[in-house]
């Protein structure tokens, strides 16, 4: 499932890039039905510095969906930001 690690990378990068620093939990969950994966951290100021590709979560949304998975990113609580993806698992017969 290299398209996990993608959407993790993304994450992860969206994080470093306009996160407030500290800590970024990483979460992944496989289920016999569904791999979940989410990425939270602290909102503020950004930490700059990296060069965007201009996809950022509108790509990622768009891969999400080919894959027939749900995407939800936005705020969640007070300065913290949350990126959950759920991906339905096809098995093999």
């Amino acid at each position: 499932m290299w398209f996990a690690y993608r959407i993790v990378q993304e994450g992860l990068t969206n994080a470093l890039r306009y996160g407030a620093g500290g800590p970024i939990e990483v979460r992944v969950a496989a289920g016999r039905d569904v791999l979940e994966l989410g990425v939270v951290n602290r909102t503020g100021a950004a930490a700059g510095g990296f060069p965007t590709s201009g996809h950022g979560l509108p790509g990622l949304t768009e891969r999400v969906r080919l894959l027939h998975g749900e995407i939800e990113s936005g705020p969640d609580g007070p300065r913290r930001w949350r990126l959950a993806v759920r991906l339905p698992v096809r098995t093999s017969a």
